[in-house]
């Protein structure tokens, strides 16, 4: 098969660590590493005190340990599956104890997690899959894995967040705490995202779960006796909520992280303080996918406003100008509201596990809807009390390591793997997932 002319330049990650960071690298955070010095030295073990004392007190004092799935008063956990997935959790009886000064304000988590997290190796293979409407998504595999790990391994899809990518440091850490441990992981680029081609005046949205349902289906396709996963991080995870709400039986389990929810609460929090940098950060990296593909809106009549969008200086400045006119919204304040996976949480009939910090100032707490997966059955929400947005700069791995959240994402999964827990069916074999293989084009990276 000739190569796609769409996938024959390399592909190049970005070289920041998160979504949100693509233009702020005039940012100077520099002093801030020189702060950490000090506290980058090993810890003890968790245990190291409890053992200590046990050590020295008399024999006939014993030392009470924790359950271990009882959850620590720090972490607010809740969820109509509270009960059925606790038990899925080493770690969750620990106190969630940010890292020393960057774990006191979310702002400078936030953006030292983008900056200075170390981003691990990985070789991948691209493939672009050309989808229904002609447009385009990247699908980034492990190289070699198709040889190496079993047909029925799992496999697990990650959606970055918006303008995020496979080369982003929260996307490689996961990529590679899971295929570790032997799962098999595709990172889904949606288009102009990581570099990925795009082939349409059509980007992507909050609401819009077309390109989500071909993407499931293909890889369904190609490892039909394996379960799929999916883990979502901020309009990621948002996308992977209301994909969810609508379809039970292709996903198995699947994760949000960071998520806004409410995006109309979003939207009003992204202009308060200092949240117009992150606005002005992905406001930008907007721009320049447009920018890069300007010659597709050329042409763009109706309600387009290129233009607009084109020198948006917020990301509502943009989704007004183009977005909610690519799919259909009579106004950007009617896409906001009526993409909201809170509206959707309620439907979900996945096992799913929500993580959101109770300080974020992208996905605000505010917008959580505690109440709909209070009352939903496959759901299980746990709120950490710091951790930024994309940071919980925590455990570990603290502070250029995995996030804390990594951990307790890989003991759900491979808990529901194990079949540990009686969830609900969610997969259903090779029904719904056909997909020309011809649209399939191959790419090392």
């Amino acid at each position: 098969m000739t190569p796609s002319p769409l996938c024959r330049s390399p592909y190049r990650p970005p070289s920041t660590s998160s979504h949100i960071t693509t233009k702020m690298a005039k940012l100077s955070l520099t002093p801030i590493s020189t702060l950490i010095s000090p506290f980058c030295r090993p810890r003890p073990p968790h245990s190291s005190l409890q053992t200590t004392a046990a050590a020295a007190a008399p024999t006939t004092t014993t030392t009470t340990m924790p359950d271990q799935h009882t959850p620590h008063p720090s972490l607010e956990i809740i969820g109509g599956a509270r009960d059925l997935f606790l038990p899925a959790f080493n770690s969750l009886h620990r106190p969630y104890t940010p890292f020393p000064l960057l774990g006191n304000n979310r702002h400078i988590e936030t953006i030292f997690a983008s900056f200075f997290r170390a981003t691990p190796d990985a070789r991948l293979k691209r493939e672009c899959l050309r989808t229904k409407d002609d447009g385009a998504v990247a699908l980034d595999w492990v190289s070699g894995d198709h040889q190496i790990l079993p047909p029925n391994s799992p496999v697990l899809i990650l959606l970055p967040g918006l303008t995020g990518g496979s080369g982003d440091s929260y996307v490689r850490h996961m990529l590679i705490k899971a295929r570790n441990k032997g799962w098999r992981v595709v990172v889904f680029n949606s288009r102009g995202c990581g570099n990925s081609p795009v082939t349409t005046p059509q980007f992507y949205s909050a609401s819009f779960i077309g390109d989500m349902h071909e993407v499931v289906a293909h890889v369904g396709t190609r490892y039909p006796n394996a379960n799929l996963y999916a883990v979502g991080w901020s309009l990621g995870a948002n996308i992977l909520v209301n994909y969810l709400a609508q379809e039970s039986q292709t996903i198995t389990g699947a994760v949000s992280l960071c998520n806004p929810f409410n995006l109309v609460i979003a939207d009003e929090d992204f202009h308060k303080g200092f949240n117009v940098v992150y606005d002005k950060a992905l406001t930008n990296a907007l721009r320049k996918i447009l920018k890069n593909h300007a010659i597709l809106f050329e042409d763009m009549g109706g309600e387009y406003n290129i233009p607009l969008a084109a020198n948006a200086k917020s990301v509502r400045e943009f989704d007004e100008g183009l977005t909610r006119v690519s799919f259909g919204f009579k106004s950007v304040d009617d896409y906001y509201s009526n993409s909201c996976s809170s509206d959707s949480i309620k439907h979900v009939r996945t096992p799913l596990l929500c993580i959101q910090a109770a300080n974020d100032p992208i996905a605000p707490a505010r917008g959580i809807p505690f109440e709909d997966i209070k009352e939903n059955p496959n759901c299980l929400l746990i709120v950490t009390p710091k951790g930024g947005h994309l940071g919980w700069i925590a455990g570990s791995e603290a502070p250029l390591g995995a996030p804390w959240t990594d951990t307790i994402v890989m003991d759900f999964l491979e808990y529901l793997q194990s079949g540990a827990c009686k969830a609900p069916a969610s997969h259903s074999g090779t029904e719904g997932r056909q997909h020309s293989t011809e649209a399939m084009h191959h790419l090392e990276v």
